[in-house]
């Protein structure tokens, strides 16, 4: 029988890159909808206060999807 000594998951260690690119990549996307946002924001000021409802929303939403995710990984 063969043992994992180091404590670490070997999963983990296999897919860190992965995981490290996708969260680039999710950052660079959030920043690109943001700096789309704050351009249409500042070119057309009357879509301004439907944008911050909805950013608002989204950010909502994305919370409770974080919490959803961490209870369902317990």
């Amino acid at each position: 029988m063969i043992t994992d000594t180091d404590g670490t998951p070997h999963q983990d260690r296999e897919h860190y890159e992965l995981r490290l690119v996708v969260l680039l990549l999710t950052v660079v996307v959030g920043l690109l909808i943001t700096a789309a946002a704050i351009y249409v924001a500042r070119m057309h000021p009357a879509l301004a206060e439907p944008l911050g409802v909805g950013a608002a929303v989204l950010s909502a939403l994305a919370g409770v999807a974080g919490v959803i995710g961490r209870a369902l990984r317990r």
